[in-house]
């Protein structure tokens, strides 16, 4: 079995992680980290905004709704008034 060494790619040139130095791989591993973390607030940045269309749907519907209320009311005074 053989055991593939992990390669980054740099300006279009390759290496080896193992021949990088100490600091150079926490590099890699901070922007590796930082991938992930930016990976998993696009994920939460999507929830959110489905969420907050789904809130804003249902105001709207709420609004609307409320608004035929007051109109159907406003008409039947106006007709109990007339009669």
């Amino acid at each position: 079995m053989t055991e593939q060494s992990n390669v980054i790619t740099i300006d279009g040139k390759e290496y080896k992680e193992e021949d990088l130095s100490q600091d150079q791989n926490y590099f890699i591993n901070q922007i590796k980290d930082l991938q992930a973390k930016a990976a998993s607030l696009r994920f939460q940045l999507d929830q959110v905004t489905v969420a907050q269309n789904a809130f804003t749907n249902s105001l709207i519907q709420s609004v609307k709704g409320s608004e035929e209320n007051d109109d159907e009311t406003t008409a039947s005074a106006a007709d109990e008034d007339a009669a």
